[in-house]
């Protein structure tokens, strides 16, 4: 069993991220047309809702705080079922691109225990191995396949 160590949080472009020496992750990335830019502002406008009503009030219970947690989450996980943007993950061929990613550094740079490419997102459960991180690894993953799909769709840009 790996040891784990204190949970680090720091905050993302959106939504706090919170990593931890010896996790295991769920984690959800998008293509970057996957929401449209009012459902975005909605979440957003959802969180700080959120944050100020716990500025105002005592400090929030742990209860609260998941229940916060699962309700944006639910948010964020409905708008991305509504299957917005060009939903290019659908192709077989650039699913192929994904999917390959994320099982090359199987074993030696995290274990890989479940993933699933979505038409406009991919869902992904896995422990980094000691030595690699969180970031590092999601940083390779949506490179590597930007990279790759871009060229293989003989595109340029975000993807």
């Amino acid at each position: 069993m790996t040891k784990r160590g204190p949970i680090d949080i720091r905050h993302g472009a959106n939504l706090p991220h919170w990593t931890r020496e010896g996790a295991t992750y769920s984690v959800t990335f998008r293509l970057g047309d996957s929401l449209p830019r009012a459902a975005i502002q909605r979440l957003l406008s959802l969180q700080r809702t959120s944050e100020r009503k716990s500025e105002v009030g005592a400090a929030l219970t742990l209860e609260e705080l998941v229940r916060r947690s699962r309700e944006k989450h639910d948010a964020y996980m409905s708008l991305l079922d509504e299957g917005h943007g060009e939903c290019l993950l659908a192709r077989p061929e650039v699913a192929d691109v994904v999917a390959g990613a994320l099982k090359h550094f199987d074993g030696s740079r995290y274990r890989l225990h479940a993933w699933c490419v979505m038409p406009n997102h991919v869902h992904v459960v896995f422990q980094p191995l000691d030595g690699h991180t969180l970031p590092e690894i999601l940083h390779s993953w949506k490179s590597f396949t930007a990279k790759q799909t871009n060229r293989l769709l003989g595109r340029t840009g975000a993807f």
